[in-house]
């Protein structure tokens, strides 16, 4: 007879929830699940055939109003994601493709798990932004402060210069006027 463990994983507002399903199919016997899904989530079908015949099932997935999302024949494993386009409950079935007994696992995952991880890689990436950015900003401060000493050093130079400059062309005017000389009689 059939033995079923069905953990359908479902990440919800930081909760797992989920169901997998481990069954074995008797001769030409079709198996169904069903489980509610709301509008908008992402989900994912998995399916494989672990031990029994030809290793090879069909597999159906019926939306809440009878719709066929996806249907494979023949097939030992397979994925399949899809978002759900209505509140409702949804329909998996697997049947044997040939009269033998199959054990089936079989998974439905929610993307939003997928998600969450990415959410928390890029957090950390944010931090090291904001680190990478704080020490921009140290150096960027350092650098502004050394440009404004520069600067001021710079000028002071430059008056030093001028004032030599000035000083020698002075000293080397004083070499080279004419003096008025005065002369003064002495015993007269």
């Amino acid at each position: 007879f059939l033995g079923a463990v069905l953990s359908l994983i479902t990440l919800l507002c930081g909760w797992v929830l989920g169901s997998e399903l481990t069954f074995e199919l008797p001769d030409n016997a079709k198996q169904c699940f069903y489980e509610d899904i709301i509008m908008g989530t992402k989900c994912t079908l998995e399916f494989q055939v672990v031990t029994g015949g030809h290793y090879d099932v069909d597999c159906r997935l019926e939306d809440p109003d009878g719709t066929t999302l996806y249907k494979e024949m023949k097939k030992q494993y397979d994925s399949f994601t899809f978002t759900a386009p209505k509140n409702g409950t949804y329909k998996f079935c697997f049947k044997p493709f040939f009269f033998f007994i199959y054990t089936i696992l079989s998974q439905i995952l929610n993307m939003e798990s997928a998600c969450v991880s990415i959410h928390e890689a890029l957090k950390s990436v944010i931090d090291y932004q904001t680190h990478f950015r704080l020490r921009e900003a140290q150096g960027r401060s350092r650098a502004e402060d050394l440009n404004t000493r520069v600067a001021f050093w710079s000028i002071g130079e430059a008056i030093i210069l001028l004032v030599v400059s000035i000083s020698q062309v002075v000293l080397l005017r004083s070499f080279f006027s004419d003096k008025k000389t005065t002369t003064t009689r002495i015993g007269s």
